[in-house]
């Protein structure tokens, strides 16, 4: 789901590592709309960007190249978790949870761009 979003908005490019930091920068986004949600009393719309972050999560799972060495395993384990964050987040509203989700994202993304340049 978290790549067909991008395919449609256009943004998929040839580079699969502008694909990985393009779902990173849409969680960030959708984390933010979670928080919206939550702020105003949304239902509706916060399990909507709940279930679409965690679609993307998923996705960034199914990528993964398990062959690649330790860091695949530690990756998943972190994206599980931040799951489960947002399961439970989104139950308790808990605008705490999803902050940290963010920072963690946002420190993903600062890890990714180093690592591959862009």
């Amino acid at each position: 789901m978290g790549i067909e979003v991008y395919n449609q908005q256009a943004a998929v490019t040839e580079d699969p590592y502008m694909l990985i930091l393009k779902l990173y920068e849409g969680l960030l986004k959708y984390l933010s709309f979670v928080k919206d949600a939550i702020e105003n009393g949304d239902i509706e719309v916060k399990f909507e960007y709940i279930n679409k972050s965690i679609a993307i999560f998923d996705e960034l799972r199914n990528i993964l190249d398990f062959e690649g060495g330790d860091i695949s395993y530690y990756l998943d384990g972190l994206y599980l978790y931040q799951i489960e964050t947002l399961f439970s987040a989104g139950i308790d509203n808990n605008l705490t949870s999803i902050d940290q989700v963010s920072k963690v994202v946002k420190g993903l993304i600062e890890a990714w761009k180093e690592e591959t340049g862009l």
